[in-house]
């Protein structure tokens, strides 16, 4: 019996040597990105008919089905106006959500997606009857306003 005992113990230290050094090989080995796919179906819409917004979220060749939060911002073109709305799983990594718009313009839709310790969050315009002024590329202007030294008052003049 002790024979068994010092059998079974010795077995399971090796085991646990091994699972050690498997997770010691790739130590560092960062998770793929969460990668979010939008889609805007119809791109050009009637006022009133439905417009269908998908967000399909992968991770690698993985479906997300678990993401922590999953928002759709829609405006249309400068409005200051932003709605807001979550959004649930529906089905293979796919986050969906239907909305009818009455009034015609260029409008942009954002999905912000949380999911395993990572935010993604891609921007498409898509267009309900006759077209509106677009806005001017939103994200050149955020990228500008963050250059710091260009815009820092203490390094003016020099």
């Amino acid at each position: 019996m002790r024979k068994i005992s010092f059998m079974i113990t010795v077995l399971l230290l090796i085991l646990t040597a091994t699972a050690c050094n498997k997770q010691a090989d790739h130590p560092n080995n960062p998770p793929e990105m969460i990668e979010v796919d939008l889609s805007v179906n119809p791109k050009k819409a009637k006022p009133n008919e439905p417009v269908v917004f998908e967000a399909k979220v992968t991770q690698g060749k993985e479906v997300v089905t678990d993401a922590d939060e999953v928002v759709f911002e829609i405006w249309r073109a400068k409005d200051e106006k932003h709605t807001k709305i979550e959004v649930k799983h529906v089905e293979n990594g796919i986050y969906r959500l239907e909305k009818t718009f009455s009034q015609e313009g260029t409008y942009y839709i954002i999905s912000h997606v949380t999911a395993r310790d990572m935010h993604n969050m891609p921007k498409k315009e898509f267009v309900v009857g006759k077209p509106s002024e677009p806005e001017i590329n939103n994200e050149k202007e955020s990228m500008d306003e963050m250059n710091m030294e260009e815009h820092d008052p203490s390094t003016e003049g020099h």
